[in-house]
């Protein structure tokens, strides 16, 4: 970020994950986040963290949160601090409860293993943000190479995909590149829309995963919807209203499943 572009105030960025911003607002941060790398990991790691959070307390079935364990709260402390709380509140949790007959029930339900949708979108916002944010090489391919990328990324994911057309949302396609993910490579493509406002499509083996029907998972700033077909799994990235981004997903599951 150039000296002469202010840091985004950590209020806003904690608004703007928690998704307690106006719209005018909320796409104002969108672009310039666009041009603040450090900012837009610092938004990444705070997406992440409270999906991870979301999809844990979720599964628990234990009644209302306590407010020591209130995503928004723990979002608000250093990640180091909010990591060691989170491992603490579990162990006690635990030493208390493994003394009756539902111990080890209760400990698979406080920390459950996240499901191949919620890890598939962890992926795909985490790519995201790093390389959108990137003005100079956010591709590794561009748009004139678009043929070379499908066939570099088919290769790959052993399934023949391409680039859908996205042009009617007006969202124009600038390229993609192989992403890097703890599970393996994955193929990401890119949009960019008048506003410089950037979406990605996700494409990533998913392993003997069944298929899954479309799923919204939103983490604040970037909305996801996400499904796997046949082993591979399928994310549709942005920081756009989720009815918005629902009917994209679908053009872009129609327009995967035809590739050309």
């Amino acid at each position: 970020m150039s000296a002469a572009s202010p840091r985004i105030p950590e209020d806003d960025l904690h608004a703007y994950v928690d998704g307690m911003l106006d719209a005018g607002r909320r796409l104002d941060i969108a672009v310039r986040l666009q041009a603040s790398p450090e900012d837009a990991a610092r938004v990444g790691i705070y997406a992440a963290q409270k999906e991870t959070l979301r999809a844990a307390l979720n599964e628990t079935n234990m009644g209302p949160v306590p407010a020591r364990l209130d995503p928004r709260v723990i979002l608000r402390q250093r990640a180091a601090a909010r990591q060691a709380m989170w491992r603490m509140a579990a162990s006690v949790f635990l030493a208390l409860s493994v003394g009756g007959g539902g111990g080890w029930v209760l400990h698979e339900r406080l920390a459950p293993p996240p499901n191949t949708i919620t890890v598939l979108v962890q992926d795909a916002v985490a790519n995201h943000v790093v390389y959108t944010a990137d003005r100079r090489r956010p591709t590794e391919l561009g748009a004139d190479q678009r043929d070379d990328l499908a066939r570099w990324v088919s290769n790959r994911m052993n399934r023949q995909v391409a680039p859908p057309d996205l042009a009617s949302y007006g969202y124009k396609f600038i390229g993609g590149r192989l992403a890097a993910t703890p599970r393996g490579p994955a193929g990401m493509f890119m949009y960019q829309n008048d506003q410089n406002v950037r979406m990605t499509v996700f494409v990533q083996p998913v392993g003997t995963s069944p298929s899954l029907p479309l799923e919204h998972i939103g983490t604040g700033p970037i909305e996801s919807y996400a499904w796997v077909d046949n082993g591979i799994g399928y994310s549709v990235s942005g920081p756009l209203p989720p009815d918005e981004l629902n009917r994209v997903a679908k053009q872009v599951r129609e327009g995967l499943a035809k590739p050309g």
